[in-house]
């Protein structure tokens, strides 16, 4: 029997905060990092050959744009779903929640099948059973509520460097660029355009207790500065202004 009395929008998930720092890069400043840290962190076993791999994300939002809005005006706490994919491939899809909480992350996940992605990516919220993933109901349940739909893919190239002490990730992340091709979601081939300017890309350093010394100095230019940057936002912002970066 469908049950969704015990989630409601104050539902509260356990887990770990983590640090996560960002940075707008040039092309050059990412070459000098990643030159620095090949010989300290291993790259993610998951990159293959090619030394990176493709991540793809539906983002969410409700009939008032609240999680743009949230992400704009630096709302604490805030949080928004996404739907992810690796290699444009449909063999692990996960719904995440994202929270932000005292200027620290917060991320939970869990799988979906193709035929609940092809429901969710319609706007359609799926019949929630009790024995449902938590952050399932959650999400159906403010599909119904807030009208909770698809708004914008975020699509990108990601080297990822991986450091078991302080569980440390190192991303250097590449090409990134919006769609609203939700029927080419798992095509390499789907629409997209890039929303850097020509040159930019992004570093994002994560971390849980501790960043060791080793790879903080590693990581320090001159002229590198801390941004709180969204991709997220940055894609809302391309469509909304016609394609205009403010």
């Amino acid at each position: 029997m469908n049950n969704i009395k015990n989630v409601n929008a104050d539902t509260k998930f356990n887990g770990k905060f983590r640090h996560e720092y960002k940075y707008i890069c040039s092309d050059m400043q990412l070459a000098i990092l990643k030159s620095r840290i090949n010989g300290l962190i291993a790259l993610d076993s998951h990159v293959g050959s090619s030394g990176m791999y493709n991540i793809r994300s539906v983002y969410f939002d409700d009939y008032y744009n609240s999680c743009l809005a949230e992400n704009i005006s630096g709302t604490d706490p805030r949080e928004k779903f996404r739907i992810r994919i690796y290699n444009c491939s449909s063999d692990k899809i996960s719904l995440e929640l994202k929270r932000k909480v005292g200027g620290k992350t917060q991320k939970h996940s869990c799988p979906l099948s193709l035929e609940q992605f092809r429901l969710l990516i319609k706007g359609v919220p799926l019949p929630v059973n009790s024995d449902d993933p938590p952050i399932l109901q959650k999400m159906c349940l403010q599909m119904r509520q807030r009208m909770l739909k698809p708004v914008v893919i975020v699509d990108y190239d990601r080297i990822p460097y991986v450091l078991k002490e302080g569980n440390v990730r190192v991303t250097l992340d590449l090409n990134i660029a919006s769609s609203f091709d939700y029927d080419g979601f798992f095509s390499p081939d789907m629409s997209r355009r890039p929303i850097m300017p020509v040159g930019r890309q992004v570093l994002e350093v994560k971390w849980d207790e501790f960043l060791p010394d080793v790879i903080y100095h590693s990581l320090q230019l001159e002229s590198l500065q801390r941004t709180a940057f969204s991709k997220y936002h940055l894609c809302r912002q391309f469509s909304m202004n016609g394609g205009i970066v403010l």
